[in-house]
C-alpha cells in the first residue's frame, strides 16, 4: 500500500515499484485516515507512508496503521526522514520498521528506485504469527504490593510510542531521585544518539548512550545502544552498565529482558522496573526473573499505550505493582524515593 497525498510521489513510487514483478500494489491512500479505512478491507504485506499529509498525518497514525494492517510492515517514504532526524527516531519509536529519504537534488545518485525495492525485499512478507482473536477480558488489576526497601535503581523499558510514554513519565518524575535510571528504547543504532539527546531535554537530566563499564549515577540516564543489552553490575561497590550481543527469547536488541533480570540480580528489592508500551512480550520474562529476586515492576495501563503488548504481558502475568499512565506512575516512584511505597 502506498499512503502519500502527492498524486505524483503515488504515480513515481507505484511506476518504480511495477517494475519489478515481486511486488504488487494492493492499494493507495492520500489519507492516513484513508489508509486505515482501507486496511479494514485489503491485506498487505508492506504500508509505505509519507509523514506530512493532510489530517492526523503520518507520524501519529503510525499506531493505528499498524493496529488496522494486522502485522504488515511499515516504511515511512518522506522527505522528513533524514537520519538522525527528530521525525525519523520518533516514527521508529512508534513502530515503523524503516525510513528512507524521498529523492531530491544529488541525493541517492540517481539509484532511489534501486534502494526502494532493496529495502522492500528486507522487509518481506507481514508477520500476522502473533494475530488471533481473542475474548475481551477484564483489565488485570495490580497484583503485588511495591518492595519497601530503599530505591536504588530504577530501570524503564519501551517499545512502540515509548518517546511519547517516557516524555509523559519524565515531566511528572521529580527532579531528583537520587538514584541511576537505566532506558532500554527499541530503536536502530545510528539512531541512539540523536534519541539520548531529545530524552536528555524532556527529562532535564543528563543522558548517556551506555558503553561497556558506564558508571551508573544517580540521576543520569543510561540508555542501551541499538546493537547491544543493558545490564547492571557492580564493581568494588559502583554500579557500572554491561553490553551483551547474544540472542534473548524475545528477539528484540536492545532487549528490556536482560535489564530488568541484571537489576533484580545485582539489587534485589533495591530495583524497580517500569515497562511501557510496546508490541510484543519484551520485558515480561525480565520482570519475572526481577520480582522472583525481590524487586518490583510497575506498568501502562491500557488506555495510554500507542500499543498494549508489553505492559500487558507484564500485568497480566500478575508481576505488577501498579497498572497506571506513565505520568502517575512517575509519581509512585516519587512517593517510592520519599518512603512511601505503592499500594
Amino acid at each position: 500500500m502506498i499512503v502519500d497525498d502527492s498524486m505524483v510521489a503515488r504515480a513515481v513510487l507505484s511506476r518504480m515499484i511495477d517494475a519489478d514483478g515481486n511486488f504488487e500494489i494492493a492499494a493507495i491512500a492520500g489519507t492516513a485516515e484513508d489508509a486505515i479505512e482501507a486496511l479494514g478491507q485489503v491485506m498487505v504485506d508492506i504500508v509505505l507512508l509519507d509523514l506530512e499529509m493532510p489530517g492526523a498525518g503520518g507520524l501519529k497514525s503510525i499506531p493505528g496503521i499498524l493496529e488496522a494492517a494486522k502485522g504488515a510492515k511499515v516504511l515511512i517514504v518522506s522527505s522528513l526522514a533524514e537520519d538522525g532526524a527528530e521525525e525519523t527516531v520518533a516514527a521508529l519509536a512508534l513502530g515503523a520498521h524503516d525510513t528512507l529519504p524521498k529523492p531530491g537534488t544529488g541525493r541517492f545518485n540517481g539509484r532511489f528506485s534501486e534502494v526502494l525495492l532493496s529495502k522492500l525485499r528486507e522487509l518481506g512478507y507481514a508477520d500476522r504469527s502473533s494475530i488471533a482473536a481473542k475474548p475481551a477480558a477484564a483489565a488485570p488489576r495490580p497484583a503485588l504490593a511495591q518492595s519497601d526497601e530503599p530505591l536504588r535503581l530504577l530501570a524503564i523499558g519501551a517499545s512502540t510510542g515509548g518517546i511519547h510514554a517516557l516524555g509523559a513519565f519524565f515531566e511528572a518524575l521529580p527532579k531528583r531521585i537520587g538514584v541511576p535510571i537505566l532506558v532500554t528504547q527499541h530503536l536502530p543504532p545510528a539512531f541512539m544518539t540523536v534519541f539520548a539527546r531529545q530524552l536528555s531535554a524532556a527529562a532535564g537530566r543528563e543522558a548517556v548512550v551506555a558503553e561497556d563499564g558506564t558508571r551508573l549515577l544517580p540521576d543520569r540516564i543510561v540508555v542501551a545502544p541499538g546493537e547491544a543489552h543493558l545490564m547492571v553490575d557492580e564493581v568494588n561497590g559502583r554500579l557500572v552498565a554491561r553490553l551483551l550481543k547474544t540472542k534473548v527469547a524475545s528477539g528484540c536488541l536492545p532487549s528490556v529482558d536482560p535489564m530488568l533480570a541484571s537489576a533484580g540480580a545485582i539489587l534485589g528489592a533495591g530495583a524497580l522496573g517500569v515497562v511501557l508500551t510496546g508490541m510484543g512480550r519484551d520485558g515480561a520474562e525480565g520482570a519475572r526473573r526481577l520480582v522472583e529476586a525481590g524487586g518490583s515492576v510497575m506498568a501502562q495501563d491500557e488506555a495510554s499505550s500507542a500499543i498494549w503488548g508489553m505492559p500487558r504481558a507484564v500485568a497480566e502475568a500478575g508481576l505488577a505493582c501498579a497498572i497506571l499512565p506513565p505520568d502517575k506512575l512517575a509519581r509512585r516512584v516519587g512517593a517510592r524515593v520519599e518512603d512511601a511505597p505503592c499500594k
